[in-house]
């Protein structure tokens, strides 16, 4: 090239060096930038939805505590925190108490501890778990003691409208206090589950009741729930006005005045060698007892009889015959002295008769494979009936 030596023209070309911090550098940069940028921003965001959520969830739980309130249930706490960032808020409350105000006399009930919790996503919706025992007790006398390897309850809505409430219970057992060791009722699992199914909690609420019992039993209440059973029941109540708070009593007013009962849709309880299913409706009269139908199908009829009572109705007419004012086996005796073996010869041949002539009035039909008979459970005025044997009582519900 004119105005270059030949040595000048033969050297490399000289490379134009880059310094750090140049154009290209700036460029490569942004990208982390803009990332680091965005997640701080996502975090900032996510507290601020945490400490929103926790608020909503802290409002909510105190609107349920002003709900039962209303209703009577006073609640406390020896000491309470809140916790649970970055996903969940919990509320724990330790030496939790209620004192139930609306019965006469009233009762007190203390938990060693309840830990409520929410998602941040979902903060009207409670999840609690309970830790027991819990004991029950009226003017400082203990009654009822209870306890669980597992206890839950879960609470939806926006108080103090609730959507629906479940119970789940592992390992549960209830007894008497006073170290009497007397079990009232015990159960491997339980669970229960109220929802609106149509109306609101303002306004003539439908609701659906589900319960499911695995290996409960309760001898204190009735002979045959000495054995362990497992049920199941799909009910739905209609003819309440509203969910606000009242006595129960106040509710089941309601339903017999506008009319509403309670539909079974099923139930199946399995006992051993004895299942029963059915399905019926109960209304409730104007002096505050059950009224209705349930239609049963039963296999093991002649093994369920026995443990229904049948027992004390033999021993009406055994009291009768003998004079006797004392107890079935006092009765039975009186006529065995008369004769040896009268009382039981009676008691079996009656025994066996009812069974017979209850399989004669119902019908024939089959669960599983199994052949069942199908009888009328009536409610009368509080009275139950299975066909034409007395079987109980249920209590009035106002």
């Amino acid at each position: 090239m004119p105005g270059q030596s030949p040595l000048s023209m033969m050297r490399p070309p000289v490379q134009q060096v880059q310094k750090p911090g140049g154009r290209h550098g700036r460029r490569r940069a942004w990208p982390i930038i803009t990332l680091v940028v965005i997640v701080i921003g996502l975090a900032l965001v996510w507290v601020g939805l945490w400490y929103y959520a926790a608020s909503v969830a802290d409002r909510t739980l105190a609107g349920w505590v002003e709900r039962e309130a209303a209703a009577g249930r006073s609640y406390s706490c020896g000491s309470q925190s809140i916790g649970g960032f970055p996903l969940r808020i919990e509320a724990r409350c330790v030496d939790a108490a209620v004192e139930i105000k609306n019965q006469t006399p009233p009762y007190a009930v203390k938990a060693k501890s309840v830990n409520f919790a929410a998602e941040v996503w979902r903060p009207t919706r409670l999840i609690g778990d309970v830790t027991g025992p819990l004991a029950l007790s009226q003017a400082g006398q203990p009654l009822i003691v209870a306890d669980w390897t597992g206890a839950r309850v879960t609470v939806r809505g926006v108080p103090p409208d609730p959507e629906s409430v479940f119970a789940e219970l592992d390992g549960s057992h209830l007894d008497r206090a006073g170290g009497t060791g007397e079990s009232l009722f015990k159960a491997e699992h339980a669970n229960l589950e109220a929802r609106i199914a149509a109306g609101s909690a303002r306004d003539n609420p439908v609701i659906a009741v589900t319960l499911h019992l695995k290996a409960a039993t309760a001898p204190t209440s009735h002979p045959a729930l000495a054995a362990p059973i497992d049920a199941e029941l799909e009910a739905v109540v209609r003819g309440f006005k509203d969910l606000s708070p009242k006595p129960w009593a106040d509710r089941f007013r309601e339903m017999q005045a506008t009319g509403g009962g309670i539909e079974i849709k099923s139930l199946r309880i399995a006992q051993t060698d004895v299942i029963v299913v059915g399905a019926g409706t109960l209304s409730v009269n104007a002096h505050g007892k059950l009224d209705g139908l349930v239609r049963v199908a039963i296999v093991g009829i002649e093994r369920l009889v026995p443990v229904l009572g049948i027992d004390r109705l033999i021993a009406q007419g055994i009291d009768r015959l003998s004079g006797s004012n004392g107890s079935a086996a006092q009765a039975a005796g009186a006529l065995d002295r008369l004769i040896p073996g009268l009382g039981g010869a009676l008691r079996e041949s009656a025994n066996s008769s009812l069974i017979e002539n209850l399989k004669k009035m119902g019908q024939p039909s089959s669960i599983g494979k199994q052949p069942a008979i199908v009888l009328p459970l009536r409610f009368v005025d509080g009275a139950i009936y299975l066909g034409m044997l007395r079987v109980g009582e249920a209590p009035p519900l106002f």
